[in-house]
């Protein structure tokens, strides 16, 4: 079974929106009062986690696209070789 880095790369962007969208919903539900600043209810580590997954689908969009433009670099220069 042959892998190719665009399978990869658009497997690795569906994974981290994924991972975002989850992400994104998880920090809409935390509980947080009308008065958001300082409410007791509030808990760090509620909305930490989001975030940190957010960060997490960020680089591996970025990772993804790099992947894609290597891949394209490497066709370009390959067809320059065989011209």
């Amino acid at each position: 079974m042959e892998i190719s880095p665009n399978s990869s790369a658009i497997q690795l962007i569906n994974t981290s929106l994924q991972k975002a969208t989850t992400a994104a919903e998880d920090i809409s539900k935390a509980s947080i009062q009308s008065n958001e600043v300082g409410s007791s209810n509030f808990k760090r580590q509620d909305i930490l986690k989001p975030i940190l997954s957010l960060t997490e689908a960020e680089l591996e969009s970025s990772a993804a696209v790099k992947l894609l433009q290597a891949d394209t670099n490497m066709k370009g220069a390959l067809l320059n070789i065989k011209v």
